[in-house]
């Protein structure tokens, strides 16, 4: 995926556990944990928010962008998606 979590930096940084954190902004652990991992496909403005207040950071510092190598191919298309004129 092109968008990369730095949650454990920010959380080593500022020395919070994940624990912590879920309790602070009222999330799941489980949840909590599945964004920091990075393998969460989608995150709530809200969720996004309450991190960057309890950790006094602007959602750039818990979010990155990283492009895709030239090399590889484009992720293929779900065949229940419908198809998009071009």
């Amino acid at each position: 995926m092109a968008i990369v979590v730095k949650l454990d930096d920010l959380l080593h940084d500022r020395r919070i556990t994940l624990t912590d954190l879920a309790d602070r902004i009222g999330i799941t652990l489980a949840n909590l944990s599945i964004l920091k991992t990075g393998k969460a496909r989608a995150i709530r403005f809200s969720t996004l928010g309450a991190i960057c207040d309890a950790l006094a950071c602007q959602p750039g510092d818990l979010l990155r962008f990283e492009p895709a190598p030239a090399d590889r191919e484009p992720p293929r298309r779900r065949t229940d998606e419908a198809p998009v004129n071009e």
